[in-house]
């Protein structure tokens, strides 16, 4: 399921640039900064020191298993 998987990006601020959480759902090979921060928020000479900056772990999660511990609790 696309919805159980995601890349999120935790870019703090750089320069002028307020920090910034970004989520998108790509592959694992893509879970990057690169890939996934858009719009880039800083111009292209910036691009890799706002990039390193960045730090993105790719997400995975069951919704089915959250879906029936939930109605176990509520039960």
């Amino acid at each position: 399921n696309s919805e159980d998987v995601r890349c999120k990006c935790i870019c703090p601020p750089y320069k002028d640039h307020s920090g910034h959480i970004y989520n998108k759902n790509v592959s694992q090979k893509d879970c990057d900064c690169l890939h996934v921060v858009e719009p880039m928020p800083v111009p292209g000479p910036d691009v890799e020191a706002y990039c390193l900056r960045c730090e993105c772990k790719y997400e995975e999660r069951s919704s089915v298993t959250i879906k029936v511990s939930s109605m176990i609790l509520l039960a």
